[in-house]
């Protein structure tokens, strides 16, 4: 049965979905995971923590939020993915804390998973991400504005639709139209 279930479709969107939908079936494997993540090997401590964000279960947040402090660039950017799996609010402050690193990777999941999760605490820390020298970073954190549903990030969002690089300016318009529907 579990085979018939993991069968690739050909559809991306649902063979993903398949696929999540068996990783929240693991949900006795968590505690392992959770173990793992103090694993002396880089590869097992990033394997933990993707396998706890697709899991989906709540004991995984408190040990992947002291998981952002692991040494491994890797690893902290798959744990910020995690959290925002999670979609916990007591991941809020610590991925907020994130979005100043100097480390692009983890400002750019961050201003993700802040988005995933919703939270309107991420408003203000979010802006000034919009100016951000990585584009990926400004568009990410434009888009997780468009989530958070807030109007008074329309202003902040607006110079971007003349940003010179299309990802940035499709993020801002979608978050600035996502945001006046509101």
């Amino acid at each position: 049965m579990q085979n018939k279930m993991l069968r690739q479709t050909g559809d991306i969107t649902r063979d993903r979905e398949q696929i999540l939908a068996y990783m929240k079936t693991r949900r006795d494997d968590v505690p392992e995971y959770i173990r793992l993540l103090k694993n002396p090997h880089q590869l097992y401590r990033r394997k933990a923590a993707t396998r706890l964000g697709e899991i989906g279960d709540k004991r995984a947040v408190v040990p992947l939020i002291g998981a952002l402090e692991d040494k491994a660039l890797e690893v902290q950017y798959v744990t910020v993915k995690s959290l925002g799996m999670l979609r916990d609010k007591r991941a809020v402050e610590p991925l907020i804390g994130c979005l100043t690193s100097e480390e692009k990777w983890l400002r750019q999941g961050a201003a993700h998973s802040l988005g995933q999760i919703g939270d309107s605490r991420a408003i203000d820390p979010l802006i000034p991400l919009l100016n951000d020298t990585h584009h990926d970073v400004k568009a990410h954190a434009a888009w997780a504005l468009g989530q958070l549903g807030d109007p008074k990030a329309v202003e902040p969002l607006t110079p971007l639709l003349k940003d010179e690089r299309e990802d940035v300016r499709r993020a801002a318009e979608e978050a600035i139209a996502k945001l006046k529907n509101k």
